[in-house]
């Protein structure tokens, strides 16, 4: 893999493209359920991927992430197994019209995908005290969250989609893959190559939920602060960019 860093101006031709491919990268980011194919993914872009992902920020530089690979079908039967058991309990919380649509959504690829990929955090890796984390312990989690972001990108521009299933009980997974207790299991994610991505999510598409409006969520100097006439303009340019981001308008197509 050969990476070219480009030291152009930031008003660049080259600095502009740039730019462009990263917001419409993470504009067009997807959590896939049901689009997978079969083709397996090369094991070439899959250490683009996990490259991607071990060059995430963490803090203390612990790099607390390990990358558990799984293709065995019988192990991903046995996941799903327990997914299917952690939703039926998950279903019975939720009553009326948001019970049959919860009942009607689809929430993993498990089965479908030809890679499932266990992302975990080692709470010792760096050792009992950590700068940055002294007073903050679950810093290693975020930071491994962060190596979550960075895989997940990286697959985008690869035209690889990915989801990341979460109902699950952590004990079932530490049993089915063999984890220590020191190991937490922070995502079980399907990846593949996908027949389309899709326009908007999918718990949007499906009417579970709407996006919040932004500049209601930024605040000035203390909390629910609006700043008034001060952070008047930066709310324009909010509400116009969410628009744009939400229709991609603006991003230039790429190569996928």
């Amino acid at each position: 893999m050969k990476i070219e860093l480009s030291g152009s101006p930031a008003g660049s031709d080259c600095a502009t493209t740039i730019r462009a491919a990263v917001y419409q990268t993470i504009f067009s980011r997807r959590d896939v359920r049901g689009q997978f194919v079969s083709d397996p993914i090369p094991d070439a872009v899959l250490s683009r991927l996990l490259t991607a992902a071990h060059f995430a920020p963490s803090v203390g530089f612990m790099q607390p992430w390990s990358f558990l690979l799984v293709r065995d079908p019988a192990v991903k039967r046995r996941v799903y197994d327990a997914f299917l058991h952690a939703n039926a309990e998950a279903a019975a919380l939720f009553e009326g019209e948001q019970g049959d649509l919860y009942r009607r959504l689809k929430l993993e690829g498990i089965l479908d995908a030809p890679l499932n990929l266990c992302v975990t955090c080692d709470r010792d890796r760096a050792g009992p005290v950590v700068l940055g984390r002294t007073h903050s312990k679950a810093m290693d989690l975020y930071s491994t969250v962060c190596a979550v972001q960075n895989l997940w990108l990286a697959a985008r521009a690869e035209g690889i989609g990915v989801g990341w299933v979460s109902i699950f009980h952590k004990a079932a997974l530490r049993e089915i893959l063999g984890l220590p207790l020191r190991i937490i299991p922070v995502a079980y994610l399907c990846l593949g190559y996908v027949s389309h991505f899709r326009d908007r999510p999918d718990l949007e598409a499906a009417g579970w939920r709407e996006r919040l409006p932004l500049e209601q969520l930024v605040f000035l100097d203390r909390w629910d602060e609006t700043g008034g006439d001060a952070t008047a303009e930066l709310r324009d340019h909010l509400r116009q960019d969410q628009r744009d981001a939400m229709t991609l308008r603006g991003f230039p197509a790429t190569d996928r």
